[in-house]
């Protein structure tokens, strides 16, 4: 049943990726709207996820959030250290120059995070019918969001359209590999949620560095700002309709 479910998944993921090439000539909206949407999904859905599943203090800390903060400082130390290794390399010295391994990088982020979605909802099935139905319910609405996020980060960091399209199937198949792996085993609780505390550091960084400026450098209209509340206000709607 998780594998079947997980294939509604599957096509929205594609539909959100789809969705994120057909609106190029709106750049800036779409970037609004992806950063919108990463920010909901780092507040709204991983950080509580994380922190329920792995929040034992570590020197008074929940473990989830200092392993957010380390996601965070990570994702900035590799931008940091690819940028220079470019710049080492002769790579041309123009500030809007993006690095595309970033892009890459934070994709395949996105297609494990996807992953993750397929092993929890093997997981909930595993428990109960309707825990199944529930997790099942939050996968498939924000998956169109991880389509989304998938194809805009990877192109936008200037890779090319195919290997944009390469992470998005990638991303879009994980739910149902995912799933399927519950069939063998189950992912440790603790773990789960260090892995999602640790990710949604990292995807905060590059929504709140990268994707929101770069959204609002060219075209800071009203629309675009609009477009981010619209993704923030879009999640919550599934965060709340999921419970």
């Amino acid at each position: 049943m998780a594998v079947f479910v997980a294939l509604g998944a599957f096509l929205m993921t594609l539909a959100g990726g789809w969705v994120a090439q057909r609106v190029t000539d709106r750049r800036h909206l779409v970037l609004g709207l992806a950063g919108g949407l990463m920010l909901g999904v780092v507040g709204l859905d991983l950080l509580p996820e994380a922190i329920e599943a792995a929040g034992t203090p570590v020197f008074g800390v929940p473990a989830a959030l200092l392993l957010f903060v380390g996601g965070f400082l990570a994702a900035h130390l590799v931008e940091r250290l690819l940028a220079g290794r470019q710049v080492a390399h002769g790579a041309s010295g123009n500030h809007g120059d993006r690095v595309p391994q970033v892009g890459l990088t934070a994709a395949a982020a996105m297609v494990v995070h996807s992953l993750m979605d397929g092993i929890a909802l093997g997981a909930a099935f595993q428990v109960s019918g309707s825990m199944g139905v529930a997790v099942a319910l939050a996968v498939i609405s924000h998956d169109f969001a991880d389509g989304f996020n998938t194809y805009t980060l990877t192109s936008l960091y200037g890779n090319a359209r195919r290997k944009a399209l390469l992470m998005l199937f990638a991303a879009a198949a994980a739910p149902v590999v995912g799933a399927a792996t519950t069939l063998l085993f189950t992912l440790p609780e603790e773990l789960l949620g260090g892995y999602l505390g640790f990710f949604g550091g990292a995807l905060l960084y590059l929504a709140a560095a990268e994707i929101l400026p770069e959204a609002h450098h060219t075209h800071p209209a009203r629309s675009t700002l609009l477009c981010t509340i619209g993704g923030v206000g879009f999640i919550w709607l599934v965060v709340g309709i999921a419970e």
